[in-house]
C-alpha cells in the first residue's frame, strides 16, 4: 500500500484544495447592475435640479441686495452711482433715539403676536383630534372643507368681508342696532384696542382647519392595534385620545413647533398690511411690514434693507439655536 506522506502529490494536492477552501471567497462584481444603480441614482438626482433652481433663483440670488444697505441708495440713480455709506444705517437704528423707539415697538409688537401664535399652536391638533372623533362621514367632510377653504382665499378677499361685517355701517352693526342693543356703531376696524387679539382671530379663522390636515395624517398613520390594546385595558373614548392619539401626535407637533420658533420673526406682510389703518398702525406693525413701510412709503430703501437684514441673521440664528436645543433635549434635529 503507497505511503501518503506530507510530501506526496496527493498530500499536496489535499492541502491546496483545503487551502482553496478555506480563503474568503470575492464578491463578484457585475457591471451591468452598478451602472443600473448609477443610473437611477442620477435620473433622481435630475429629479430635484428644478427645485434646486428654484430655491437658488428666489432664495439666494436676492441675497445680492443686501449690499443696498451699505450704500445711500436713492431710485431711479444706479447703484454704481450711489454713495457708499458703509454701517451708517446700522448705526442709526442704535443710535437714533425715534428710529430706536420705532423699531423697539415693532419688535413689541412681532414677538406678541408670534408668541400669541405660538400659544395657539396646539388648536390645530385639537381641532383635528376633534374632527376626526366625528362619526358622520358627510358632516366630517363639509367641515373639513368649510375649514379649510378660508386658506385658499386671500387677505385681501378677507378684509373685504371684515369690512362688509364688521365696519361701522358694517352687518353686525346694523343688526345690533336695529334690535336696539348699541346706538353708536362699535369700531372693530377702525380702532387700537385689542389689535393683537384681533389679528390672532383672523389668523386662526384662515388657518385652522389647513394647519389640522397635517395632524389629520398622522391620526390616520398610528397603529389600530394600539387603540384596541387600550379598549381590552378599559380605556374609554376619551383616555384613549389622552393616552394614545395625543402621545403619537407629539412629535409631528414639537417639529412644527420647533419651525414655528426658529421663524419667530417672520410673520408675514399680507394680513396686517390690508388691516393696517391710522388707527391701529402703532400695535399693528410687525417687522416685515415695517421693512415695507419704511422702504415703499419713506421712500428709503438702504434703511429697509439693512433693518431685513438684520432680521434674516436673527432668524437664521434662532433656527441654530432651536435646532441645537431639540438634538441635546429629544435627541433629534430639524436640519
Amino acid at each position: 500500500m503507497l505511503d501518503r506522506g506530507v510530501g506526496s502529490p496527493a498530500s499536496e494536492a489535499t492541502l491546496s484544495h483545503g487551502a482553496q477552501a478555506s480563503a474568503p471567497k470575492k464578491k463578484r462584481r457585475f457591471p451591468g447592475k452598478v451602472e443600473s444603480s448609477k443610473r437611477h441614482s442620477f435620473n433622481l438626482w435630475l429629479l430635484i435640479v428644478p427645485l434646486l433652481i428654484f430655491v437658488v433663483l428666489f432664495s439666494y440670488l436676492p441675497l445680492f441686495g443686501w449690499v443696498y444697505a451699505f450704500f445711500d441708495y436713492q431710485p431711479p440713480i444706479p447703484l454704481s452711482k450711489s454713495k457708499f455709506v458703509g454701517l451708517q444705517w446700522f448705526e442709526m437704528m442704535i443710535q437714533n433715539p425715534a428710529q430706536l423707539r420705532a423699531v423697539w415697538q415693532v419688535l413689541i409688537n412681532t414677538f406678541a403676536i408670534s408668541g400669541l401664535n405660538i400659544l395657539t399652536s396646539m388648536f390645530p391638533l385639537f381641532f383635528a383630534i376633534a374632527l376626526n372623533e366625528i362619526r358622520s362621514r358627510w358632516f366630517k367632510n363639509v367641515v373639513q372643507t368649510l375649514t379649510t377653504l378660508p386658506n385658499f382665499i386671500s387677505w385681501v378677499l378677507v378684509y373685504a368681508v371684515a369690512f362688509a361685517m364688521f365696519s361701522s355701517s358694517g352687518m353686525v352693526n346694523e343688526t345690533l342696532m336695529d334690535l336696539h342693543l348699541i346706538t353708536d356703531p362699535i369700531k372693530f376696524l377702525d380702532s387700537d384696542s385689542h389689535t393683537w387679539l384681533k389679528m390672532l382671530a383672523w389668523s386662526l379663522w384662515k388657518g385652522l382647519g389647513w394647519g389640522s390636515i397635517m395632524y389629520l395624517a398622522g391620526i390616520a398613520g398610528i397603529d389600530p392595534e394600539l387603540y384596541e390594546a387600550a379598549e381590552v385595558d378599559g380605556a374609554n373614548r376619551f383616555q384613549q385620545i389622552i393616552h394614545v392619539t395625543i402621545p403619537q401626535l407629539m412629535p409631528t407637533y414639537f417639529v412644527l413647533l420647533l419651525l414655528s420658533v426658529s421663524n419667530f420673526l417672520n410673520n408675514g406682510m399680507d394680513q396686517y398690511f390690508v388691516f393696517q389703518n391710522a388707527f391701529n398702525l402703532k400695535h399693528i406693525q410687525v417687522l416685515d411690514l415695517y421693512v415695507y413701510n419704511v422702504g415703499m412709503g419713506q421712500n428709503s430703501l438702504s434703511l429697509a434693507t439693512a433693518i431685513s437684514m438684520l432680521k434674516s441673521i436673527v432668524s437664521v440664528v434662532l433656527l441654530l439655536s432651536v435646532n441645537t436645543l431639540s438634538k441635546r433635549v429629544r435627541g433629534e434635529s430639524i436640519i
